[in-house]
Order: structure tokens, then sequence, then C-alpha cells
């Protein structure tokens, strides 16, 4: 099982001034794939580029998760930074999860080309930025969950192919 750490990216929601709904979006969706990853982990931050960094490499570095995901902070606000916080933490990026995702929601809505998701690894960890609205996250994450699994597994050595046998 791959232990999840979420991290929402909100000046607002870091206050207490709006609920957070996208982190327990993630969370209500994870627990549809119980069997495979479990949230370990999750906190709300403001758009605090070294503050968003800093947790990445602690959730990575320090706790040991599997996966990273974002909610959050993607956009083209100027306060929008988990992007470039993923950025300056990652090692390799992983460029075709940003653009499944962005696929996936081009198919609803045309505003999907706006995101500028991120996503990458660091040692072990897969780190994947996700919008902040719920109804995406809603589109975007199921789908995708079974190929992170399977990266996941190549990733830290529990399989050794990408070809379907």
């Amino acid at each position: 099982m791959y232990k999840v750490g979420i991290i929402t990216s909100s000046d607002k929601g870091s206050q207490g001034l709006r609920e957070d709904k996208g982190g327990p979006k993630i969370r209500e969706i994870l627990e549809q794939f119980a069997d495979d990853f479990t949230t370990a982990e999750y906190t709300i931050l403001p758009d605090e580029k070294d503050q968003l960094a800093a947790e990445m490499i602690r959730m990575a570095d320090d706790l040991g998760m599997d996966l990273i995901i974002t909610t959050g902070g993607t956009g083209f606000s100027k306060r929008d930074v988990t992007p470039e916080a993923t950025l300056s933490v990652i090692t390799r990026r992983t460029p075709g999860i940003p653009e499944a995702m962005r696929s996936i929601s081009l198919a609803i809505t045309m505003r999907a080309m706006l995101s500028r998701a991120e996503a990458g690894i660091r040692n072990d960890s897969l780190i994947i930025n996700l919008p902040g609205s719920p109804k995406a996250i809603e589109e975007v994450l199921g789908p995708i969950l079974p190929s992170l699994k399977h990266g996941l597994d190549i990733l830290q050595g529990r399989d050794a192919e990408c070809a379907r046998h």
C-alpha cells in the first residue's frame, strides 16, 4: 500500500477563512482505491513557494510518502506558485502525468489549457499538482490512479516492466 501526503495550497484556507474542499475530495477518491493508497498526511499551507517546497521535502524525505498530491496554486494568479515549488524540489520531471490530466480535462472544458500543473520524482516519491477545484480533481484523479500505482511500482522496484503482458 502506498502512503499519500496531501498538500492544499490556499492563502484563505490556511487562515481558516475558506473551507478546503480540494484536500477532502482527494481523500474521498483515494478511499475508492484503498487497496493501493492510504492518506497518511494532510496539510493546508499558504501560497508561499518556500513553505510549499519545504513541506514537499518533509513529506518525501522525512515521512517517506510514496505519493504527494498537491491541490491548488496551479493557475495564472501571481500567488499561484505550486508548480514552481514542485520544480524546485524534484530531480526528474514526469510530463506525461500533467499532460494526461490536461487531456482528460480538455474534453470537458477548454479552460484546462490554463493549468500549469507539474509532476515529478524526488528520490522514491512522486509529486503531482492537481487543480484546486473539487470538480476538476474528481475528473482527473480517479482515471490516473491505476497508472500512478504502476509508476510507483516501477519507481520503487516492485515492477520492472511498462510493457503490457
